[in-house]
């Protein structure tokens, strides 16, 4: 087969994919939202506190955090059809576990093997993009990819809440199982590399494993002893790639002020942006006293909004690049957070319009982020690469809404936006007015980075005509 067949097929090929991968997606994004809404249902059956109950979702973020980067990793050394086949059966196998399970126990189980096959899907989803479509088309491929992710994430709780209104919770279990209609697809259509295989550095993977585990744990368990822990694993990591002859984690790419510079401003957006689902249910629920089922209503059609844009995303990302799309990301997520401080206390459909508008952003955000980080990884090192932003992406989400629950229980004295007069709104708009400023922060961070770099690039490329 000649270059151009085989570059025709990956192609064709791609275009298939990236559509299995979005429907994965959203059945992936739904399995890890839907057993939030039924956690008081599972405390119930099984007479748990409410600390117990909640390793359903903590152990799962756990493990998906983790294997994130280790499937990344090894997606760079071995076929990423068999990889995808491990992970796919594994998934549906915890998956039939659970909805069989008869106690709190092998509901955990349960939960651990859905997460430990399921972390190879965000390990494909910024495989399929990089590895089949040339950079001028992966922001297409990246919006298809979030249009699954942003449906997931919205028809989640919707269907966690209609299913447990006929049924018992255990069949939440029952839907994840869909994903094996994927499985011949993806055999069919992902193509057979030569992959180099040989030997991985399990001994620096363990140690970041551990390092990310303890850090979650100690945030969730608010133990400082775990906290010790991780930066001690944390220190055997840095030794490790600086040592090994083949590390987990290669120095040049983490040498790499490019590469390192997109993956702190991928982790600071994330953190910010975290804000918008972790903090509107409290605002919405304890300023404009919904239920949590309007509070729901309410925040839904952002999602909606940000499912049907991002194929439109992903283009503009294409034809007008990626620091086009994330100067109106940004744009969108400031304006987001500053009307959310304005405007605390107001009625819950313009809180809703705000918040719509913050998802979007954050939409946008994640596309332009993951092209610009994507295009400056070595090709033999995408897997790995891209994991470890998605591992960035989940440790910033878990720091800062340890950080906002304690300001939030903290409180303030005082508005410094005068014309508020309810004392529980100022927490409220003083932290959305910090998150404002703080995006302002990173704009200018990125732009002295990759703005910069474009110029020096367009320059060069004029000096040598």
């Amino acid at each position: 087969m000649t270059s151009d067949q085989t570059d025709s097929t990956q192609t064709l090929n791609g275009n298939v994919l990236i559509k299995i991968l979005a429907f994965t997606l959203v059945l992936s994004s739904m399995s890890a939202t839907m057993f939030n809404i039924v956690l008081p249902e599972i405390r119930a059956d099984y007479e748990l506190s409410v600390a117990q109950v909640s390793w359903v979702s903590t152990v799962y973020l756990l493990i998906y955090a983790v294997g994130s980067v280790l499937y990344g990793k090894l997606l760079d050394r071995y076929q990423a059809k068999n990889l995808i086949t491990f992970g796919l059966l594994v998934f549906a196998a915890g998956s039939l576990l659970g909805l069989l399970a008869g106690s709190y126990s092998f509901v955990l189980i349960a939960r651990i093997l859905q997460a430990v096959g399921a972390a190879v899907i965000p390990a494909l989803a910024m495989l399929i993009p990089v590895r089949y479509f040339p950079p001028e088309r992966r922001g297409h491929a990246l919006g298809i990819s979030a249009t699954g992710l942003a449906l997931g994430n919205a028809i989640g709780p919707i269907v966690s809440s209609l299913l447990v209104s006929f049924v018992h919770w255990r069949w939440l279990f029952a839907i994840p199982m869909l994903i094996l209609v994927t499985l011949p697809l993806y055999r069919k259509y992902l193509i057979t590399e030569r992959r180099q295989g040989g030997h991985i550095d399990w001994l620096g993977g363990g140690l970041l494993a551990g390092t990310v585990a303890l850090l979650l744990l100690a945030i969730t368990q608010g133990n400082w002893w775990l906290g010790a822990g991780s930066v001690v694993m944390l220190l055997g990591f840095a030794l490790r790639i600086r040592t090994a002859n083949d590390p987990f984690v290669s120095m040049s790419l983490i040498r790499d002020r490019v590469y390192l510079t997109g993956l702190i401003i991928a982790a600071l957006v994330m953190s910010v942006s975290y804000a918008l689902p972790f903090l509107t249910p409290q605002l919405l629920s304890d300023i404009n006293q919904l239920t949590p089922g309007w509070v729901g209503f309410v925040m839904v059609p952002g999602a909606c909004v940000s499912a049907y844009l991002g194929r439109k995303v992903g283009k503009l990302a294409d034809t007008k690049g990626n620091t086009f799309v994330y100067h109106l990301a940004s744009l969108f997520l400031f304006s987001c957070f500053l009307l959310l401080s304005i405007f605390v206390g107001s009625p819950a459909v313009l809180i809703g319009l705000i918040f719509t508008i913050g998802i979007v952003g954050q939409m946008f955000m994640q596309i332009a982020l993951s092209n610009t980080i994507s295009q400056s990884i070595p090709k033999d090192q995408v897997g790995v690469g891209m994991g470890l932003m998605t591992l960035c992406n989940f440790l910033a989400g878990a720091v800062s809404t340890g950080i906002y629950g304690k300001i939030m229980d903290h409180g303030a004295k005082a508005s410094w936006i005068p014309w508020h007069t309810k004392d529980a709104s100022y927490v409220f708009s003083n932290l959305y007015l910090i998150l404002a400023l703080i995006h302002v922060g990173i704009l200018i961070l990125y732009r002295s980075v990759f703005v910069r770099r474009k110029k020096t690039d367009a320059a060069v490329r004029m000096i040598s005509r």
